[in-house]
């Protein structure tokens, strides 16, 4: 069924550009030009995602938004804010009030595009997800040991998923998991951590399933945008994740395993032990991967150039501690078996 969205904006050119982008692509749009009318119409109907502008007459963006989050009937519904402001400020206020994304304006066809595609896909993933979870809660009422068994299959079988995108990281996934379960074990976390950890790893790259086949998979150079987009996912892994509540912590690697001990990492620039621990082993474990496995540009890379660059990272790229235990892993490896086969 094709995504329907609201369109809210004081400018008529905005409303029937934004009309005819999203309607090409085969969406179902209305429109409607204040913060009252959109309440209006969202009082008989439910689009799956609204497109707001923050200034307009009366009834200002972040006014309607508010009213939308209060009213239980419509709270759910994921808002991208339209602005042509470019300013931090504009874009934290509207962050805080629960929108999901910015999108500047003069639109850009295939940003417009592509963000609203995003958002309409990761929200139905948190839904498919949390529906997921629903239902195995209930046999974990019925039969907790059985379903133990089956949500680690899930689990796997998502991660499976997850590398399946991306044509050169077959088995990513699991490895960064056993991985950092070993360097959780030698660093003498108790046996739940290390399982917990275990987990973290399988799921830490979920957020790629937002993000489109075509730039995951490209074999040239990705440009300014199409990198920028690739670092958006630690965030959509959160967001994806953020609904299984019985496991809070799930959110971890996925969030955090792209941050840096020395602060030049991504997506919140954390440093040093304000990184949380399991994402300072996952992030040491899932560079040794991406050097020990085969790329589209490359072949696996040889044990002692691996090496090297985990000693070069020490201490800026990564948490010495951990990166200390995998070079010891990787002394007691001789015949280089930690690598894609």
């Amino acid at each position: 069924m094709a995504n329907w969205v609201l369109v809210v904006d004081d400018n008529t050119s905005n409303l029937t550009m934004a009309n005819r982008i999203l309607g090409e692509a085969g969406m179902r749009v209305s429109c409607v030009k204040s913060g009252e009318a959109a309440l209006k119409f969202l009082g008989c109907n439910k689009p799956d995602l609204i497109l707001l502008d923050v200034h307009m007459p009366g009834m200002d963006g972040f006014e309607t938004m508010a009213a939308v989050r209060g009213n239980p009937e419509t709270a759910d519904l994921p808002v991208i804010f339209l602005t042509a402001d470019d300013d931090n400020e504009t874009e934290m206020k509207g962050l805080n009030a629960g929108a999901m994304d910015f999108i500047k304006k003069p639109f850009v066809p295939e940003v417009l595009l592509l963000r609203v595609n995003h958002i309409a896909e990761l929200v139905r993933l948190q839904s498919d997800l949390a529906h997921e979870v629903e239902e195995k809660t209930q046999e974990v009422m019925e039969q907790h040991k059985k379903l133990e068994k089956i949500s680690v299959q899930i689990i796997e079988s998502l991660s499976s998923a997850i590398d399946a995108k991306d044509a050169y990281t077959n088995g990513h996934s699991s490895r960064v998991a056993e991985y950092s379960r070993a360097i959780a074990k030698r660093a003498g976390l108790s046996k739940k951590e290390q399982e917990d950890i275990y987990v973290m790893g399988l799921l830490h790259d979920v957020g790629k399933i937002g993000i489109s086949d075509a730039i995951i998979n490209k074999p040239a150079k990705l440009t300014d945008e199409e990198y920028a987009v690739i670092k958006t996912h630690p965030v959509l892994g959160e967001k994806i994740l953020e609904n299984i509540t019985e496991f809070p912590k799930l959110v971890t690697g996925a969030r955090f395993h792209h941050e840096r001990y020395d602060g030049g990492g991504y997506p919140d620039g954390l440093s040093g032990e304000a990184i949380p621990l399991e994402a300072r082993i996952i992030a040491v474990a899932d560079a040794y991967d991406a050097m020990s496995s085969r790329r589209s540009y490359r072949d696996i890379l040889p044990q002692e150039t691996v090496r090297a660059e985990i000693e070069k990272g020490k201490g800026t790229q990564f948490d010495p501690v951990f990166a200390d235990i995998l070079l010891s892993m990787m002394n007691e490896d001789a015949e280089y078996q930690m690598k894609e086969k």
